[in-house]
């Protein structure tokens, strides 16, 4: 040991009569290695912001990930909403509050399903890219669904959405965002806050009204020492990365996009039954929608001999939904 430590000392500081390339060869050492571990840092630094890190090396979240990389945030980094957009000092101090999920990780300790507790607040994360105050027109929707009859009708439904929003000198600040010129705060009596007995808003102007449900027997005594939960964008959209579709909306979805044909007779009903079996873990996802080509060739033996090629494109289909919205 006493060796090695005066070879450092020789190699760190050698005497002042050794060469030159000898005095110059600690300092370009050490260089090198700074380079290498500030280049190594950046690197895993990047590594661990990525949205594969999070999705499947570290963490053990398959649905969520698969619902990730088809939502209309895709091209959104994880962590610019998990972590937020900060300097890089408090973007580490946060992310060391994570360093539980490896722990929890290594020793198979984590809850199903997987919930986020601590989300960062909409105006550091929504709103970074969203502009609430811009709200204001109504849009209109279109639901289509298709029955599980043989002819697989179609069911249209219009619905116009009033929007709202935008601010208040501008006239508007009204419809579904009229909260984001009024303040709204409830209270949650469960832990997915599906159960609100009681709502306070407060407007522009500080004139606050009250809202109870009766049944629940409430009264103003209990509000006064419970915390109120304030609503933002994520108390009503907080599926919007990571929502998993039904069997039949992912159904409905396909026959939509021209997947499915919904000139195949049942089609609509055979599907989501063979989706619900893989779901619940009665059958391979591949052997199962195999049973489609059996069923037209026993029940439809002119479909199955002329529309071959869609109802193979079918299966297809099926299996690709299957590995989006089926995780036993």
């Amino acid at each position: 040991m006493k060796r090695f430590l005066r070879a450092i000392k020789r190699f760190f500081f050698p005497s002042h009569d050794s060469p030159r390339w000898l005095r110059i060869l600690p300092f370009a050492v050490l260089g090198v290695a700074s380079v290498m571990l500030l280049t190594g840092g950046i690197y895993g630094w990047s590594y661990t912001n990525s949205p594969e890190f999070c999705g499947s090396t570290c963490h053990t979240m398959p649905p969520e990930y698969s619902a990730y990389q088809r939502s209309p945030h895709a091209r959104v980094a994880c962590v610019e909403c998990h972590i937020g957009r900060d300097i890089v000092t408090t973007q580490i101090t946060r992310k060391a509050g994570d360093l539980r999920h490896v722990l929890l990780t290594i020793t198979q300790d984590f809850e199903y399903p997987i919930r986020a507790k601590a989300m960062r607040p909409a105006r550091d994360s929504c709103e970074r890219c969203h502009f609430p105050e811009k709200f204001s027109d109504d849009s209109l929707r279109e639901i289509r669904n298709y029955g599980d009859d043989e002819a697989n009708t179609s069911e249209n439904i219009y619905l116009i959405m009033k929007t709202g929003g935008g601010s208040m000198r501008e006239g508007l600040g009204r419809g579904i965002h009229w909260h984001i010129e009024n303040e709204v705060r409830f209270l949650a009596t469960d832990s997915l806050e599906q159960e609100i007995p009681y709502v306070r808003t407060i407007d522009s102007e500080g004139n606050i009204k009250e809202y109870y449900d009766v049944a629940s027997g409430l009264t103003p005594d209990d509000i006064a020492g419970s915390t109120l939960e304030t609503m933002d964008c994520i108390t009503c959209h907080n599926r919007v990365t990571h929502t998993i579709p039904s069997p039949e909306d992912a159904v409905d979805l396909a026959i939509r996009k021209g997947l499915i044909s919904d000139e195949l007779p049942f089609i609509r009903e055979r599907a989501v039954e063979l989706l619900n079996d893989v779901n619940e873990g009665e059958q391979d996802a591949v052997e199962s929608f195999d049973a489609l080509n059996d069923f037209y060739r026993e029940n439809y033996p002119e479909i199955y001999n002329a529309r071959g090629e869609d109802i193979d494109l079918s299966i297809e289909t099926l299996i690709e939904i299957s590995s989006q919205i089926s995780f036993p």
